[in-house]
């Protein structure tokens, strides 16, 4: 008689090191930092409905508003406002820190 094939089980993994492997594997990473700074904008800022363009590259944040208002209340918190968006993003399970293309934000560029 044959001999019972055994198959070993393998150390359980967390979705959350599959989804980062994934991520890395796909080369989504950029793409999906990006996106995720984006969103660290709307949650953190407030001026998600008033933004019109949002544009990010080598660490700088370039935000175009549609109130000059509402930009010259936040040109004075850019420095509160970088801290606080990096501090989302490093909270976030999606956003990937040690990204060489696109990392956390350096500088906000209100237009």
């Amino acid at each position: 008689m044959d001999q019972p094939v055994r198959i070993h089980k393998k150390e359980a993994e967390s979705m959350e090191a599959i989804v980062a492997r994934y991520i890395k594997s796909m080369k989504l990473a950029a793409g999906l930092n990006t996106q995720r700074v984006f969103a660290a904008w709307d949650a953190c800022s407030g001026a998600g409905p008033f933004t019109l363009n949002r544009f990010y590259r080598d660490g700088k944040l370039y935000i175009t508003l549609n109130s000059s208002v509402i930009r010259n209340q936040l040109y004075f918190q850019r420095d509160v406002l970088v801290e606080k968006m990096n501090a989302f993003l490093s909270g976030d399970q999606l956003f990937t820190a040690d990204n060489r293309s696109v990392g956390f934000i350096r500088e906000l560029i209100l237009k």
